[in-house]
């Protein structure tokens, strides 16, 4: 038996892409599970320690200021502009707001002050500083 030269086979001439979803897929999986924890340790704060604290009890806005100087509002990045208009917005609906500011020791006191002062001018004019407890 022997294969007649006319008798042509086609070759393979698509390409499979399944192995590479299957690798795409894989990082996907791998990438879902470890953002979260890279963004825990991107907000590792260490806060200044005082004796004398006080409870809050109002409206407030938690404004954080991170080692690197990025700025966060209630836990979200925010850049310097929105920061203002957030604070103005919720000046508007309630003027009682309380603004606390939380800094790491880390940020420098220059990033500290340029953020009281955007702060102070977006009309903010009742806010404080977050601090640890000194365990004695």
């Amino acid at each position: 038996m022997a294969f007649s030269s006319d008798e042509q086979t086609d070759g393979i001439n698509d390409i499979n892409i399944t192995p590479f979803v299957d690798v795409v897929l894989v990082l996907l999986v791998i990438f879902m599970v470890t953002a979260p924890m890279m963004i825990k340790t991107s907000m590792e704060l260490k806060l200044p320690s005082a004796e004398n604290t006080d409870q809050i009890e109002q409206v407030t806005l938690g404004i954080t200021i991170l080692k690197s100087g990025n700025v966060m509002l209630n836990g979200t990045l925010i850049s310097p502009t929105d920061l203002e208009d957030e604070i103005r917005s919720s000046l508007k609906k309630d003027p009682k707001t309380q603004v606390i500011i939380i800094a790491d020791k880390l940020a420098t006191h220059g990033m500290v002050i340029e953020l009281l002062d955007r702060i102070k001018g977006a009309g903010a004019t009742n806010f404080a500083f977050q601090v640890e407890k000194k365990n004695k």
